[in-house]
């Protein structure tokens, strides 16, 4: 079995993660953030700190009681959704919240994104959902994250922005970054007039096809 990252490790890659979403469009300016789990509960974005600035030590952690050291940077404001989703979900391992564009745009038109493309089941559905909206950093909207996260590994929040979770926070940028694009080609279709959705039963046959795609089929091994 591997061995779980060490803490400056984790460090490292949500760092890395972060100036990754910035760096590709996905996070203008200093929103958005990013976080991992840990044995005693996050590592987690600090908040109003430019992600080319940050530094190992500038990653804070909070344990499951919601409680950061008294000397740290204060954390991202949204860290109520982040260790609430970790709570509700074991399997969860790195979560990345961004404002990429096509994905805000449409949780700003109130709109999920249905079965147009095969690819939505990326997300691990039918669909990939919309929560309500309620106050940034609020337990309002976090009750809303962990409802829409509860069957799917990435969701929109209306007029706010876009949510991915994974394994490791690399694989939870790559959710995200997939949602965008997905996001941009409903769009396109939205302009082209209604689209053709995927039936349920075919959805079913792709989430299933996506459990022995690629990597994952040497993984159940």
């Amino acid at each position: 079995m591997k061995a779980p990252p060490t803490d400056s490790a984790l460090r490292k890659a949500i760092i890395e993660t972060a100036q990754a979403m910035s760096a590709r469009g996905l996070s203008p300016g200093r929103s958005g953030n990013v976080s991992a789990r840990t044995a005693e509960g996050m590592l987690i974005t600090p908040s109003g700190v430019p992600y080319d600035a940050l530094k190992l030590g500038d990653i804070v952690p909070v344990d499951f009681e919601g409680r950061a050291p008294p000397r740290s940077l204060k954390p991202s404001s949204e860290w109520r959704f982040h260790l609430d989703a970790y709570r509700a979900r074991t399997d969860i391992g790195a979560i990345v919240h961004t404002h990429s564009r096509s994905a805000t745009a449409l949780a700003c038109a109130r709109k999920a994104i249905p079965a147009f493309h095969y690819m939505v089941a990326v997300a691990g559905g039918r669909d990939i959902p919309l929560v309500p909206y309620a106050t940034f950093g609020t337990a309002e909207l976090s009750k809303h994250v962990v409802a829409g996260l509860q069957q799917r590994n990435a969701c929109l929040m209306a007029n706010h922005g876009q949510i991915a979770v994974a394994a490791t926070p690399a694989q939870a940028l790559e959710l995200a970054a997939e949602v965008e694009s997905l996001a941009q080609m409903y769009i396109d279709v939205l302009a082209l007039g209604s689209p053709h959705i995927l039936s349920d039963a075919e959805m079913d046959v792709v989430i299933e096809k996506f459990k022995s795609y690629g990597q994952n089929a040497q993984r159940a091994k």
